[in-house]
């Protein structure tokens, strides 16, 4: 049986020696300047690889002596080291000096006061009806003092609650006509039956039932 393979292997060989021989002509015919380019190249990579070779051989010497004279520079001229400037040095004129002068009398004065600010204008007005209520659990529930905030009335003791329940929770209202610039807070909530009303919480429950039933304007902000 014949062997095929030597055949290919002979051509492959004779592609190779002939590609290597035109690569050999072309440099020798310095083709494109390539011979020439590479031949700059690899002097000028000598020549700095030798003027390097001294600095390498005493890194170590130039990085201790780099490092002491830092060292003396602050030690000996500590002003020019951190470039500070002292102005002492300077001849200040006559603008300067009055800013500096200025600087120094504000850090002294009283910054004042800041302006009051004037009450806001209601967002909306309702004129409905209210009525009084206590922390009573026949007119509340089983948590009589717990609002539904979540408020403690009892506890903190304070004339400024009121329920309602067209209203968010945390609004603030006014009733000037019953009670003039006091402001109340939405804390609790009325029977759901009731909706363009509002009670007013009450310590005193004779105090309630004397409030009894009046039409006001109430101011929402």
């Amino acid at each position: 049986m014949r062997n095929t393979s030597k055949p290919k292997r002979s051509r492959l060989s004779k592609s190779v020696a002939t590609w290597v021989k035109q690569l050999k002509n072309k440099w020798e015919e310095d083709l494109y300047y390539s011979r020439t380019v590479t031949s700059f190249c690899y002097a000028a990579w000598v020549h700095v690889e030798q003027t390097f070779k001294p600095i390498r051989q005493h890194a170590n010497n130039l990085s201790l002596l780099s490092f002491v004279g830092v060292v003396a520079m602050y030690v000996l001229f500590p002003t020019m080291a951190n470039a500070d400037i002292e102005l002492g040095s300077f001849k200040l004129d006559d603008q300067t000096v009055a800013m500096i002068v200025q600087s120094m009398q504000n850090e002294t004065e009283s910054y004042g006061r800041l302006p009051e600010a004037q009450d806001a204008d209601p967002r909306h007005t309702f004129t409905i009806p209210l009525t009084a209520y206590t922390s009573d659990p026949a007119q509340t529930d089983d948590t009589p003092c717990i609002t539904a905030s979540g408020l403690d009335v009892c506890e903190r003791g304070q004339e400024n609650v009121v329920a309602a329940n067209f209203l968010p929770l945390g609004t603030h209202v006014r009733i000037p006509e019953l009670y003039g610039d006091r402001v109340f807070t939405v804390e609790d909530r009325m029977n759901e039956r009731y909706y363009y009303k509002m009670d007013v919480w009450m310590e005193d429950l004779t105090d309630a039932k004397t409030f009894g039933v009046k039409y006001a304007t109430v101011e929402v902000f």
